[in-house]
């Protein structure tokens, strides 16, 4: 096992997906990775004070989006395989942003709101975990979960692929239970998996309903890569501090709803050694399913079944 450090500078910037792309890491599995991303603007100060250094993609890009740091090569890595992805830690910036309104986004017309994109400032305190912005003479403080928004796998195929929509190989999931101590699953669908990160986001609703979380710069973020050879996947799944999570990404909310559902009745199913319709019987005691966000084109749905909801006594196997 080693640790790497990526310093955060141009050269490890993209603000795509692309298997033309030169890694700027190759890491082994049970590998330890640290690294920076700024801000969802491109910017990274490092302390209140320091002028904000504005960032571009390592090279010239048609349409540029989510500044993530990548690819990152994993040797041995082929179609087929699984590569998890476990989140050890995660430290916000100093500062962060979000935005409301504004015309022409889903979510402003579904709100009827009709006035300028307006942004709203947060002064991030990782001491006490806690947002604070200043809104006229009022102070609005919220408890801070932070999270990386985007976390992805190479898609399949020569295409540029853009960041905002998440793929079946991860991308612009925009979840918030993947915090630190969660292990996200992701298929391989390239040699050497090219893997991306970034997106710091420091608290998100479910839904990401005005089209923005905080977003935040993350000066620390330090993830383990974990192969799994004989691991066939189709879709993202996900162990977390909150459960079991699982997810569905389309256009459609009633299909993401229906994929994120299968997948745990599945794995539900296998883990405790029961049919699908029992699985089902079960998950409708305990499973909660959440729009994890529903402004990036394909909207997310995840289902979640929670670790301490479901007790389960006499199974001869780990239903974990």
């Amino acid at each position: 096992m080693m640790h790497h450090t990526i310093p955060l500078s141009q050269s490890v910037l993209r603000g795509s997906f692309s298997r033309d792309y030169d890694p700027v890491l190759t890491a082994a599995s049970e590998d330890i990775i640290t690294f920076q991303t700024p801000d969802i603007e491109w910017g990274y100060s490092p302390e209140p004070g320091k002028a904000v250094r504005t960032l571009r993609p390592a090279a010239e890009e048609a349409d540029p989006k989510h500044p993530v740091i990548g690819p990152i090569e994993i040797q041995g890595a082929s179609p087929g395989m699984t590569v998890e992805v476990r989140i050890q830690k995660l430290e916000t910036g100093w500062y962060g942003r979000s935005w409301g309104g504004g015309a022409g986004t889903w979510q402003s017309e579904a709100m009827q709101l009709t006035g300028d994109r307006t942004a709203i400032d947060w002064r991030l305190d990782r001491e006490t975990s806690t947002a604070t912005a200043d809104i006229g003479d009022v102070s609005y403080t919220v408890p801070m979960q932070p999270f990386l928004g985007l976390i992805a796998l190479q898609p399949r195929g020569r295409d540029v692929y853009p960041t905002p929509p998440p793929y079946y190989t991860g991308g612009n999931i925009d979840c918030r239970e993947l915090t630190a101590g969660s292990s996200l699953f992701l298929p391989v669908e390239t040699e050497g998996a090219m893997l991306y990160a970034g997106d710091g986001h420091a608290a998100q609703g479910d839904g990401e309903v005005s089209g923005t979380a905080i977003e935040c710069p993350m000066d620390k973020a330090s993830i383990q890569i974990i192969l799994h050879p004989d691991m066939t996947l189709t879709q993202p799944y996900a162990k977390t501090p909150a459960g079991l999570v699982t997810f569905g990404f389309d256009t459609d909310l009633n299909i993401a709803c229906a994929n994120a559902l299968r997948d745990m009745n599945r794995r539900m199913a296998a883990a405790f050694q029961i049919t699908e319709e029992q699985a089902a019987a079960l998950a409708g005691a305990v499973v909660d399913l959440r729009i994890t966000q529903v402004v990036n084109g394909v909207k997310g749905v995840h289902a979640v079944l929670p670790e301490d909801r479901l007790h389960v006594a006499g199974l001869a196997s780990d239903s974990s």
